[in-house]
Formats: C-alpha cells, structure tokens, sequence
C-alpha cells in the first residue's frame, strides 16, 4: 500500500470525526475568503468613487469631522455650511474649475433616495454625462434621475416626482455608470436650496486642478481666498480606506480565533488517532519504517485535513460573500457602491492564499502529535492493546 493511500484510509477511518474536523476548518477559512473578498472588493470601490468624484480638491467647511468628509465619497445627506460668498470666492481663482454641490434626501415610494442640487450646465460638462433617455434639462419646475433610481422606481420622462412636496417634471435619464451618480434625484442647485430652505449655502464644492503640478498652492490659498478647508481626493481615499481596514481587521482576528480553534480540533484529532493506531506504528516499525518515515504519514494526514477543509471553506466563503454583496451594498456605511455586484471579488490569488494558509496551519497543528507517534518505541506500540 503506498503512502498517500495510507494517508487517506486513516482518515476516513473515523469518517464522523474526519467529517467535523474538516468543517471545523472550513468554517474559519470560510470567514477569512469572505471578510478578503468583500474587504478587497470596498478597497477597489472606494478608489472607484473617489475618481468618479471628477475632483482632485474637495472643499469643505472648516470644522467637518472625518465621518462628514467621508461622506462626500459615500452620497450621505451633508450639512449646507458653506455661503454663496465663499463659493464665488474659490470659483473665482484662476486655474481651477469649481463645483458646488447641495446634498440632502428625500423619499421616493417610502425609500430614501439622494437629492443633489448642482449647477447643471457645468456639471453635465464636468462630468461628461449622457442621456439614456430623455433630455438633460434641469429648471425650476425639472429634474433628471439617475439610472439606478429610474430602474429601481421604474421611473421614465414626463412622470411626475414630489420632492419636499414640489412637484418636478422627470425630463430625463442618465446613461447607467455603475458609480453612486446613478443612485441620485438631480435639481437645479437654486431650486434645490429653495426646497430646502437652506438659503444660498452648499455642502461642498468638487475642484479639478488643471495644473496638477500646482496643487500644493491651491491646498494652500483656498482657505486663504474663503473661510473653508480644503482636503485632497487621496485624502478622502485614505480617510476612508483606514476605517475599511480598521474593521476589516478586527474580523480577520476574529476569523483568525475561529481557525485557531479548528487547529486545536485538529491536535485533539490526531493525538486521538495516534493513541488508536499504537499498534499500527508498532508493526510499521518492525516492517522497517524509520520514525521520519511515521512522521512524515501522520504529518500529511493533517496537511489533508487543512487542504480538504480549506477547499470546502474557499467554496462556502465565496458563495456567502456573493450572496452576502447586495445586503453589504445596502448598508449606510458602503451607499456609495454603484452596484451590488462591485464588491464581489474573486481572486484567484486571495483563494490560494487561504488554502495555503489552510494547509500551513493544519500541517502545524500536526506536528506534535506526529512527533509523538515517531517517539514511540517499537516494544511499547506493538505490545498495545
């Protein structure tokens, strides 16, 4: 009989005990492909959005904490603090092209939906938009919606939209990004202050540098220009990215107990097994087997349990994360992704680095046990009972 058929006879001996052990170790490897997967997948959304923004400098009114800043990239409702005075004042200088946007809510059907007032003509140019369907007209009496929203109200031109009890006229639809911008109801940024009674101020205001070169000295003469703050899109980006992995983190620690947890199954396993299997070891030493030899057969069964469990955990945890993307997608703290779909990340390279892990781990697991087994003299193994 050859090694590796040895190896897999023993472990199917016990096939309840092999049965549990296994799962013991894909339940915490199914946990750690799904916390990677869905994990890589908010990183690569959140540089997404950060250059759907169109803007190198975000201004913001002095005082705004991180969340607030945050919230530019995730479409959350946003405070108006910043005056008409201080909007003049950073669109007025030279080698920039500002943005101001008002952020708010409204609700659609008894679901909340984003309200962005904007300068139309300049923010259709800014941001390149085209029309599904329909014609971009934005007035006093007009909105235009995005392509989630119309999708998800089965919203189409000429319906009628009652915002903060004002009646608008759908004029059109944009073309779908696959970004936050589809998620939002547009107005006319003077209508959209009215509406909100809010006066002459915005939330923030998106600005495109054309001379990237210069970026420092604009960060630098914005606030002295107007009373605002001036944070960069990277800034945004890292802002974001360090609450993302700071979670992130603290689940991959609690996975990490799980898999701990699964290793001491693992010992208490194989030191069951080479307590049954005395006699076993016995004869395979008067059959001349070296104690690297037994080592090495008791070393392998748990490496198959790490590769078996971390195969059934990489299925398991990959199908959780794609199920679990669209419910992830609806939470307050990811409403900017664009689709439900955009956090799903396969990665061939995060799967092989869980079944390595998995491997590692197991095959460690096992190796007091197996240096237990290759200790035992041949009179004490063969005279078991």
């Amino acid at each position: 009989m050859t090694r590796r058929k040895l190896v897999l006879r023993n472990l199917v001996r016990k096939k309840s005990r092999f049965l549990f052990t296994v799962l013991g170790i894909a339940v915490g490897v199914a946990s750690l492909v799904t916390l990677l997967s869905l994990g890589s997948g908010l990183e690569a959304e959140v540089r997404k959005q950060a250059d759907v923004l169109g803007a190198e400098l975000v201004v913001t009114p002095k005082g705004w904490c991180a969340y607030e800043q945050i919230s530019v990239l995730t479409g959350e409702s946003l405070p108006e603090a910043i005056p008409n005075e201080d909007v003049e004042k950073v669109t007025a200088i030279p080698g920039l092209t500002a943005i101001p946007y008002l952020v708010q809510r409204t609700a659609l059907r008894n679901q909340p939906v984003t309200v962005v007032g904007i300068p139309p003509d300049a923010m259709k140019k800014f941001k390149n938009w085209e029309m599904d369907r329909g014609e971009y007209l934005l007035d006093q009496q007009s909105a235009v919606v995005g392509f989630g929203v119309a999708k998800q109200f089965e919203l189409n031109p000429d319906q009628i939209l009652t915002i903060r009890g004002t009646e608008f006229r759908l004029r059109g639809v944009l073309k779908e990004l696959g970004n936050r911008d589809d998620l939002a109801i547009y107005l006319d940024l003077s209508v959209a202050q009215k509406i909100y009674q809010v006066g002459d101020k915005v939330s923030f205001i998106a600005v495109k540098v054309h001379d990237l070169t210069q970026m420092d000295r604009y960060i630098l003469e914005i606030p002295e220009q107007a009373n605002v703050a001036v944070v960069s899109d990277k800034q945004l980006v890292k802002s974001v990215l360090a609450i993302v992995g700071a979670v992130r983190t603290t689940l991959l620690l609690i996975a990490a107990v799980a898999i701990l947890a699964a290793c001491f199954g693992i010992v208490n396993t194989m030191m069951t097994a080479t307590y049954e299997r005395k006699r076993e070891v016995g004869i395979l030493q008067a059959l001349g087997a070296r104690k690297s030899t037994i080592f090495s057969l008791f070393l392998w069964e748990s490496a198959f349990y790490g590769f078996f469990g971390g195969v059934l955990g990489i299925l398991a945890g990959s199908a959780f994360s794609y199920f679990a993307a669209p419910y992830l997608g609806h939470s307050e703290f990811s409403a900017f992704l664009g689709s439900e779909q955009s956090v799903r990340i396969f990665s061939l390279e995060i799967m092989g680095q869980c079944l390595v892990f998995s491997l590692l781990v197991a095959s460690l697991a096992g190796v007091y046990p197996a240096w237990r087994a290759a200790r035992l003299s041949p009179v004490e193994a063969i005279s078991y009972e």
